[in-house]
């Protein structure tokens, strides 16, 4: 059992070469969306700090989008290690792969299987801190937003575990949405945790969902075509097919991020340069608390 088994010969260079830019343009669309968006909400907000807020809310939109991206593919990582290891094991316990170490793997599986999936839950959300702190550093979000995109994470793949399970995929995916769903559990109801804490939690997922339909909507509508065209094979899983659409989207959120492409069609205001070069500390001090996406909108009037 190797690699290329759940990969498709099919797909060439020039085919992923243009799936790629065809996931480009999709995510480009999105960050217009973002912000066209942010220009609408920033119509309350008073002529002279206009674009300054243009400019903050397109930026900590934007990575909160990045943000979905990278933390879906860390967490359907799991999910698709999961179906891999599953599958692995069918083949053992089949006969079509033999060996000493097969029967050791098989073992091991069987004797341990709750351990190595927590193990894998754990080193699905250490690619996620590598690719947040080290790949695809995200400076506009603060905790609380990256640890809300990440729990809505989890509700992102329960979601396409579902849909996948109504569609009859062979594969099982009720461990994987039970590990899923205690972990969420957990993040709102936890030992010392008081009502007050539940709704806030509650308050930042609801403001959040726009993203979590976001990536919904590219991840689907990607794998749909990436299917369609036969890049993705069904006979690999669609969870497999998933994960490919998903790395696809993480180079471009990549490159992207690298080159700053927002700046294509939002300009950061030189007075936040300035302010940001001479002092730094009363910049961060004086910076406004952005909105959701779909939360009220500043209380500040235009000028008359």
């Amino acid at each position: 059992m190797t690699i290329e088994a759940y990969m498709n010969p099919d797909f060439t260079l020039p085919k992923k070469l243009i799936f790629l830019l065809i996931t480009a343009a999709c995510i480009f669309l999105c960050l217009l969306l973002i912000q066209g968006i942010a220009r609408l909400s920033a119509r309350s907000v008073r002529k002279s700090k206009r674009t300054a807020a243009v400019y903050r809310r397109t930026a900590t939109w934007t990575e909160m989008l990045y943000e979905m991206v990278i933390a879906g593919t860390s967490v359907i990582s799991f999910a698709c290690a999961y179906v891999v290891l599953n599958h692995v094991i069918t083949l053992i316990e089949e006969g079509s792969i033999v060996g000493a170490a097969a029967e050791g793997f098989a073992n091991a599986w069987a004797n341990g299987k709750d351990f190595i999936l927590l193990l894998l839950i754990c080193l699905s959300c250490v690619m996620n801190t590598v690719l947040d702190r080290l790949l695809i550093p995200l400076k506009s979000l603060d905790r609380g937003k990256i640890a809300s995109i990440r729990m809505l994470s989890m509700f992102y793949v329960i979601i396409i575990l579902v849909f996948l399970n109504h569609i009859g995929d062979e594969s099982e995916y009720s461990p994987v949405m039970i590990y899923y769903l205690g972990l969420m559990v957990g993040r709102f109801v936890y030992f010392d945790a008081s009502f007050a804490d539940f709704v806030e939690a509650m308050k930042n997922m609801v403001k959040n969902l726009p993203f979590l339909a976001m990536g919904l909507g590219l991840s689907g509508g990607l794998s749909f075509l990436g299917f369609s065209l036969g890049y993705l094979l069904e006979r690999n899983y669609y969870i497999v097919g998933l994960f490919y659409t998903h790395l696809f989207m993480l180079i471009v959120v990549f490159f992207f991020h690298l080159f700053k492409i927002t700046r294509l069609f939002v300009k950061k205001p030189r007075a936040a340069r300035e302010a940001k070069e001479r002092e730094p500390e009363m910049a961060e001090e004086e910076e406004e608390t952005e909105p959701e996406i779909g939360a009220g909108e500043y209380e500040e009037t235009e000028d008359s």
